[in-house]
């Protein structure tokens, strides 16, 4: 049963020109002799998501095929053992599925270049800025607290506490 089907290579650009090219010649014989090549892309060298092997980026190439079962088991036997490619991925397209775009041209920035709020966390910031008390000059007196408003807020807000109690909730007296 044969099925359009994409095929995502990571390449290590490292690895030397001639086995890259080996590897990316082979990849489309087998798709060429087993099956049929609808598309291949080349996206270039780009910046990986996560480290694969202590490499930050890998050689992006996607080709789109109709193929079987026997086709796609040569592949997926070959690439692995292939020495020039870091991960694969086939995946079955639905039928009518557009191309995907190409990637943006534009290089993703490195972590360096970013500017400083970037890179920070949100929860981290949390943390950093000072309580809701010390901002708002909270006092309390008895069963009712009053927050004093800053000056742009024009009337305060009241907030009522729950009661104190001093004896521990639902014990019954002792019997003596």
């Amino acid at each position: 049963m044969s099925g359009l089907y994409d095929l995502m290579l990571l390449l290590d650009p490292n690895a030397p020109e001639e086995r890259r090219n080996a590897a990316i010649s082979e990849t489309e014989s087998m798709i060429g002799s087993g099956g049929e090549l609808v598309g291949s892309y080349d996206w270039g060298t780009r910046r990986m998501a996560y480290e694969i092997d202590h490499r930050p980026e890998a050689e992006y190439r996607l080709y789109q095929f109709n193929g079987d079962n026997q086709l796609l088991e040569r592949l997926n036997q070959r690439l692995r053992i292939t020495d020039a490619v870091l991960r694969f991925r086939i995946i079955k397209l639905k039928p009518g599925q557009p191309i995907p775009p190409p990637p943006d041209q534009q290089a993703a920035r490195r972590r360096d270049d970013r500017e400083p709020q970037d890179t920070k966390v949100a929860a981290r910031a949390a943390a950093d800025a000072p309580a809701a008390d010390e901002q708002l000059g909270e006092a309390s007196t008895g069963d009712v607290a009053v927050v004093e408003a800053p000056p742009d807020v024009e009337a305060p807000t009241t907030v009522e506490a729950p009661p104190a109690t001093d004896a521990a909730p639902d014990v019954p007296p002792a019997d003596e």
